[in-house]
């Protein structure tokens, strides 16, 4: 298993050494050796993963210019001791609310409107908590390179429903944690969670 995460590391670091090739270089020379570069990257990211070599091909084609990292937002919502979590419909586990973030929006804007569509309470985000790298924490592999960013939130208003996106919503304990979707949540980050809302402190980064 460690074997395969490894190729998609370097799969997607051939992709970012590619798509940066090819954004800058102007020899027509380097950029046939860039695509070359960019064709081994998916040929490892469809071998090593469940995406299709069609879906590779319309996922790279959407990057353009110098390869960043994708930004995904989680609120943070307390009860008592216990913490908000939504059930994915797609997955049927359980994460905190929140998703990819949106061009026009501010991170907290993201976290605020992800909770709303996903859990019915309405929010305000207080603090930024956690900026982490994916890489550092043992999520299962991911096609992208991701920060994950954890907001604190309070409530002001709503009450728990379904959205589009969710099943089943609830609060819980730290020892009564349900089934976790570990690509998008890991249960250590939410006992990190639990511990910061005791011991508040500076925000964790990596």
């Amino acid at each position: 298993m460690k074997s395969k995460y490894k190729w998609l590391e370097v799969a997607r670091e051939l992709q970012s050494i590619a798509q940066a090739g090819l954004t800058y270089s102007e020899n027509k020379y380097d950029l046939e050796r860039y695509a070359q570069i960019m064709q081994l990257s998916k040929d490892i990211l469809s071998h090593f993963s469940d995406v299709g070599m069609e879906k590779l091909h319309n996922i790279f084609n959407l990057e353009t210019g110098y390869l960043t990292p994708k930004v995904d937002v989680r609120a943070v919502i307390y009860r008592e001791e216990k913490i908000l979590l939504v059930k994915e419909a797609a997955d049927g586990k359980w994460s905190l609310p929140g998703g990819w973030a949106d061009v026009g929006l501010t991170a907290s804007e993201v976290a605020v409107k992800e909770v709303k569509e996903e859990s019915g309470l309405e929010v305000t985000a207080e603090k930024l908590l956690a900026v982490y790298d994916k890489k550092c924490h043992p999520h299962p592999p991911e096609l992208y390179y991701v920060y994950k960013l954890f907001f604190l939130c309070k409530v002001t208003g709503g009450y728990l429903k379904t959205g589009i996106e969710t099943s089943d919503t609830g609060f819980f304990a730290q020892n009564e944690l349900p089934e976790l979707s570990t690509n998008r949540v890991t249960k250590s980050q939410i006992e990190r969670m639990f511990f910061l809302k005791n011991n508040p402190g500076d925000t964790l980064f990596d």
